[in-house]
């Protein structure tokens, strides 16, 4: 012990120089840099220009696989810097279309400065994923690849999940997402580690303010399967860069992988369980913004011994305004047409139409032989004008048979203002239009025709396969005790048919102009 404490007393008291490892940036920085990181990032533009990023002729070799020459994609490119993945992505595949975005509006502008950029085929535009929409720039389901190089790891990783619900609403379904970005253990995160710069686990602020999250594999794949994304491919890629001048080996560390958009249907969250309003009118046509000076007019509908005369919005402006329920679609004419030829369907009983639209030719046809129909919607200029409509092209005895409500599918208030109406045993039929274009509405589309069928009732289905094909449909249905029992045109290979009987003799070829159109006939469990 005391030849212990001899050799304590002799030595010298050391001074720490550098602060140890574990050491964070204070509160008051990691606000800073994330409040400014905007500002940072314009600066580094400012400073470098298009000089610091090499241009990635590497894509082609890593994932050209997915960039298909004989046909036309779409391509979003997050980050997208100077163009140094853009540019060559354009001239590689001439007949693709890129959406180009940045946090930095200096980098935006360096893209459009570029002598190859071309507005045609280049639409490039700034934006912050973690809080703007994209839908403001991009039409939703529209992108086939999302490429995102060096870029995820520039946001915080609490954010990171924001990002990707972001880019879920402009691709497609079964749309891939490229990643390439900064892996653990990788050079700059081990010298960023002997500094005060670390702002919480692997994730790091450089010495110019902007930041970088060093990714593992097991972060990376959980971060894409939570939110609802499939991996195709993963890997850690390692490359030793090697300075003999200096004799320096530098351990270069990255990860590369590339995720599918689940094509399952996704799981209803607990906001929608809660009552989460989602707005079903912003639907298919949300791509197209804006309306200026809408105006109304009347379409003349003709249908056996009925003669509808239907105000909607224009054509001038029906395919660029936020609803579709502004419009007639084909789905519910050759719905209306086969209620009108078989009224056995509705005959004394309840009706609930959802997404009725503004023509409500469904329900006012139905209204002759059923006991109670309800004609719903999400949007209220839509309502309006189906107000009008019935009133217009209904008599009285009809007319108060007939309810209007406002019903956005998953919103429990609105639920149970339509429960009221029918009463305890639900609705016996339950008709829907049109109504399955949007993937994130389906799940919310069935939880509410499941509380409102009564025990034996039928829901019918009838649309045109766009975004939503068949087994997204049963997949949900299923979730919520609905069985297929028919469908058409394919049939069903047990059982005895029942839409076929539908068009027997009783509905001509000029019925069903669009061959595109499908019904599918459920019972609830």
């Amino acid at each position: 012990m005391a030849s212990d404490a001899s050799e304590s007393i002799g030595q010298k008291p050391k001074i720490q120089i550098y602060s140890t490892p574990n050491n964070e940036v204070t509160t008051f920085w990691k606000e800073k840099y994330e409040r400014d990181a905007k500002k940072y990032w314009d600066v580094f533009y400012k400073r470098h220009q298009d000089r610091f990023f090499k241009d990635r002729h590497y894509l082609d070799k890593e994932w050209g696989h997915f960039f298909s020459e004989a046909e036309e994609k779409v391509i979003l490119e997050v980050g997208c810097g100077a163009g140094n993945t853009i540019f060559p992505l354009a001239a590689t595949y001439p007949g693709i279309f890129i959406h180009a975005c940045d946090f930095s509006p200096r980098a935006v502008e360096l893209v459009k400065a570029h002598k190859d950029f071309k507005k045609e085929k280049i639409n490039a535009f700034a934006c912050d994923l973690t809080s703007e929409d994209l839908v403001k720039h991009i039409p939703p389901s529209s992108v086939d690849i999302v490429t995102m190089i060096f870029v995820l790891s520039a946001v915080s990783p609490e954010k990171m999940p924001l990002v990707l619900k972001n880019i879920k609403k402009i691709i497609k379904p079964n749309a891939y997402v490229l990643f390439r970005d900064y892996a653990t253990g990788d050079l700059a995160q081990e010298r960023l580690i002997s500094k005060d710069q670390k702002i919480s686990e692997n994730f790091f602020v450089r010495g110019d303010g902007t930041r970088a999250f060093y990714f593992s594999e097991e972060f990376l794949t959980n971060l894409f399967q939570e939110n609802g994304f499939q991996i195709e491919e993963c890997g850690l890629c390692c490359k030793q860069v090697e300075n003999r001048s200096r004799e320096i080996v530098m351990n270069r560390r990255w990860v590369q992988a590339a995720f599918r958009l689940d094509d399952k249907i996704p799981k209803i969250s607990k906001e929608t369980e809660e009552g989460f309003d989602i707005d079903i009118s912003e639907g298919f046509a949300f791509e197209m913004f804006g309306i200026s000076s809408p105006k109304d007019e009347i379409t003349e509908y003709k249908l056996r011994d009925w003669n509808f005369k239907i105000k909607l919005l224009s054509k001038e402006f029906q395919h660029t305004c936020k609803s579709t329920g502004l419009m007639l679609w084909e789905s519910a004419q050759l719905m209306a047409s086969i209620l009108a030829s078989n009224q056995n369907i509705v005959s004394e009983k309840t009706i609930l139409e959802l997404g009725s639209g503004s023509g409500g030719i469904c329900s006012m046809i139905a209204a002759r032989t059923a006991r109670l129909v309800v004609p719903t919607d999400g949007d209220n200029k839509t309502l309006e004008l189906l107000q009008e409509n019935v009133t217009s092209n209904l008599e009285e005895s009809l007319i108060s048979k007939l309810k209007i409500k406002k019903l956005e599918w998953g919103n429990e208030e609105h639920i149970e203002s339509v429960k009221k109406v029918s009463g305890e045993k639900g609705f016996d039929v339950v008709i829907g239009t049109d109504v399955t274009y949007v993937v994130e509405a389906i799940m919310p589309l069935f939880k509410t025709a499941k509380e409102l069928i009564s025990i034996d009732g039928v829901l019918i289905l009838c649309h045109v396969f766009r975004r939503v094909d068949e087994g997204c449909i049963l997949s949900a249905a299923s979730c919520f005790g609905f069985r297929l029992v028919d469908r058409w045109p394919n049939g069903m290979l047990n059982g005895s048919p029942i839409i076929e009987d539908w068009f027997e003799g009783r509905i001509g070829k000029e019925d069903v102009e669009n061959t595109a159109l499908n019904i599918m006939y459920f019972h609830a469990k």
